[in-house]
């Protein structure tokens, strides 16, 4: 998302309004056309389209200065631009293609409603989640017009919000109806949501005291298809990792996880693979990891000193189906070692943006065969099915 330093009065839906209350939340009703300040818009007068209010501004002061369609690169001629031209080149940035995913709605407490247009998509550069990191997210699936583990998510979100001292601008049965509403507005029948919460803008201290409001933002983005999942290898990452408070939220401080990406990456590897500080297996760097061991086990590692993954967790639930067709002999979380690790049967990475992956090579040790395992197909396939037609406990149909 790009990031002005606007005021909310130049950050305005240009999409449906959304009105959210606690006594919504059941019937889920049709998108309002008004914004209460009670749910964090700006006081002022009824919003406008921000073009519109842009163009209004440009007419006002009779700029005549017309916005660049590239970037300006002589650094003693960058131009001071008004709203319209910052509405402008945004617009010509997104149809740019530098942006390689489609952003279908977006929901923002800032301007207190939902937008359509990618080119708004933006929050405030003050916003302490951006230069201080204090913030959390998370992300629920939508599948065939279902959000995926919504309820199962939400939890986390919330008592991610709650470790790090972030108010909540709204109760739960607002956000969540605000989110649903968001995946409403944006027409999307498979991709994902995430959402974010904030301590929010304010100004550029390390402290919070000076943030008016927690802000909260949420974004549909469309995935018109799932990635079949292929063979990967994996290394043993060198980026320390983070310590139980802070791995276990779900925080915007992803530094440590991106750099044990790009670290497995540049080894020819798909991610690294994080150990504890025990030297016990831990984590990926965005994703759980699993083992079938030499006695058909599913195992896991304990989850008290790292994330706790909604889609590892329904993996668990499901795996017991294998057990009761005696595909498998049980499933176990507890400490796993590197060495008990690389001999396992399969090893797989476990997440909402992967589902389930096989891992064939750890390293310089072949897992397994070295190919695909029957385990991690049929976990990957329960999965899927449960995304598809699994109960109402995990898929929340959207009402378009």
């Amino acid at each position: 998302m790009a990031h002005l330093p606007a005021s909310p009065a130049a950050a305005v839906s240009t999409g449906h309004r959304v009105s959210p209350s606690p006594r919504s939340c059941p019937s889920l009703p049709q998108l309002k056309t008004t914004v209460p300040s009670s749910i964090g818009a700006a006081a002022g007068p009824p919003w406008r389209s921000w073009r519109g209010v842009a163009a209004v501004a440009t007419a006002a002061t009779g700029s005549d200065k017309a916005a660049a369609t590239g970037t300006i690169a002589n650094a003693n001629e960058v131009p001071v631009l008004s709203l319209s031209e910052v509405a402008e080149r945004l617009d010509t940035f997104h149809a740019s293609g530098a942006r390689n995913q489609n952003y279908m709605a977006m929901y923002s407490s800032i301007f207190g409603g939902i937008t359509t247009d990618p080119s708004a998509m933006v929050i405030p550069i003050d916003d302490h989640m951006v230069h201080r990191g204090h913030g959390v997210f998370d992300t629920a699936a939508i599948m065939d017009g279902h959000l995926y583990e919504l309820e199962q998510h939400l939890d986390r979100f919330l008592r991610s919000a709650l470790m790090a001292k972030i108010p909540l601008p709204f109760d739960r049965s607002t956000i969540r109806s605000i989110l649903i509403q968001t995946a409403s507005a944006s027409n999307c029948t498979q991709g994902s949501l995430r959402y974010w919460l904030s301590v929010g803008p304010g100004d550029f201290q390390l402290s919070s005291s000076g943030c008016a409001n927690p802000a909260l933002y949420a974004v549909v983005i469309e995935s018109p298809s799932l990635l079949v999942p292929s063979c990967c290898k994996v290394v043993t990452s060198s980026i320390p990792i983070k310590s139980p408070q802070f791995a276990v939220m779900k925080s915007v401080n992803y530094l440590p996880n991106a750099l044990t990406k790009v670290e497995g990456e540049e080894n020819g590897a798909f991610t690294g693979i994080w150990l504890d500080d025990e030297g016990f297996v831990a984590e990926g760097s965005n994703m759980n990891v699993g083992f079938v061991t030499k006695s058909k086990e599913l195992l896991m590692p304990c989850f008290d000193k790292i994330l706790s993954g909604c889609t590892a967790r329904r993996v668990l639930t499901l795996a017991e189906h294998l057990v009761a067709h005696g595909k498998l002999s049980g499933v176990i979380s507890r400490n796993v070692s590197v060495q008990e690790g690389k001999m396992a049967d399969e090893m797989m990475l476990i997440g909402s943006g992967i589902l389930v992956k096989p891992v064939v090579q750890w390293d310089d040790q072949i897992i397994g065969s070295g190919q695909e395992g029957p385990i991690a197909q049929a976990l990957y396939d329960l999965i899927l099915e449960d995304m598809k037609s699994g109960p109402p406990s995990v898929r929340i149909p959207v009402p378009y």
